[in-house]
């Protein structure tokens, strides 16, 4: 079962990097969800994940308060937006599927706003020997 869940790691941060790459695509859920198949299966991914330099602190501050910062939550609003109206534009959906998208859009946008702004996190701890 080690496995599956490294398995499913990788294929969580494979997503995140697209995701860095292509403006409509979240990055940051992904690797929230790569962190906890390491968790579960490698704890030296695990570990680079939460001290990566530039998505650790997200990273760090989702798993111990479930917060999200003020910059997180405007960037997945206006991913949110920009990719309902590329989804409008592009696919010119049925009025049934243009509600049931815009509602799954509108909750996705509700939970993130919900959550609140990360207080000040302790230092990471110093890398360990391998």
């Amino acid at each position: 079962m080690r496995w599956l869940w490294f398995c499913a790691g990788w294929l969580m941060v494979a997503l995140g990097v697209i995701g860095a790459l292509l403006p409509v695509m979240p990055t940051t859920i992904f690797l929230i969800m790569a962190v906890g198949c390491f968790a579960r299966s490698s704890p030296r991914f695990e570990r680079m994940l939460l001290e990566h330099p530039r998505y650790g602190r997200s990273l760090r501050e989702w798993r111990e308060q479930g917060a999200v910062s003020r910059k997180g939550k405007l960037f997945a609003g206006c991913g949110m937006a920009l990719g309902f109206a590329m989804f409008c534009w592009g696919a010119r959906p049925s009025w049934p599927l243009l509600l049931g998208v815009g509602l799954f859009f509108i909750a996705s946008a509700a939970f993130v706003l919900s959550r609140p702004s990360p207080r000040p996190l302790d230092p990471p701890p110093p890398p360990a020997a391998d």
